[in-house]
């Protein structure tokens, strides 16, 4: 499940699976802030969303594309293999639509409407899709507060809030760092408990590609939730995008 890439990347969340490529050169940068599309590719060892396996802990490819409008509207499509078990889904398809605007020199505002789409899995699996309102504010392009919000968590007919609290921080000889800690909340019908992700990683271009090697985990909650899916642990992705 993914959170489309203006909301930070991609950390949030689940983040760092997907971080923007950064542009080295002035008029490289005011090209792509022109641009009306773009685009990212990322291969990961796992695809984490809020700290739990999507994938059965195995490797990832994920794309994704967007149109990005002089208004500050958006749209665009992600992609991910996932692996929820026999009979499941093979393949996440998230579709969104945003506005990010600038309130002031330092704080930023997006918001979005993601629908996660389940492709591949098998007849009587039962429905997967769920639309999530999402709220991003940034301050000084360093610290970010994240809020979620279905009223069909997982497809289940119920409540779900994440709130989320990020930063990145450039640490010298073109390293950046970038922590995240999160919390999930459900409604009572949904028979999960509330559980907290948290992460912590690094990251640096090699030429045109984004390295980016993190520790993500869960407290117990989550593990009671998701069993080894939320277990902690170390997580490599390699990203490009344009």
């Amino acid at each position: 499940m993914h959170t489309p890439k203006k909301l930070l990347p991609f950390a949030l969340a689940a983040a760092l699976l997907a971080l923007p490529l950064a542009a080295t050169a002035q008029d490289e940068a005011a090209e792509e802030e022109e641009s009306m599309f773009s685009w990212n590719a990322a291969l990961s060892s796992d695809y984490l969303f809020r700290g739990v396996s999507q994938n059965d802990e195995k490797p990832t490819l994920q794309l994704g594309a967007d149109l990005n409008f002089g208004s500050g509207f958006y749209v665009g499509v992600w992609a991910s293999n996932v692996d929820f078990g026999a009979g499941g889904p093979d393949v996440e398809l998230d579709t969104y639509i945003g506005w990010n605007t600038d309130l002031s020199e330092r704080v930023n505002l997006d918001l979005a409407l993601n629908r996660y789409n389940y492709i591949g899995e098998q007849d009587g699996y039962g429905a997967l899709d769920y639309n999530e309102f999402l709220g991003v504010v940034t301050l000084d392009e360093t610290w970010s507060f994240t809020l979620g919000y279905t009223n069909d968590v997982y497809a289940l007919d119920d409540d779900g809030f994440y709130y989320g609290l990020g930063g990145s921080f450039d640490v010298g000889h073109g390293w950046g760092l970038d922590i995240t800690v999160g919390q999930s909340t459900f409604g009572s019908s949904t028979g999960i408990d509330d559980y907290m992700d948290y992460s912590i990683g690094v990251n640096r271009d090699l030429g045109p590609v984004n390295m980016a090697i993190g520790y993500y985990g869960t407290d117990s909650s989550g593990t009671d939730n998701f069993g080894d899916a939320a277990d902690d642990r170390f997580m490599i992705t390699f990203s490009i995008g344009g």
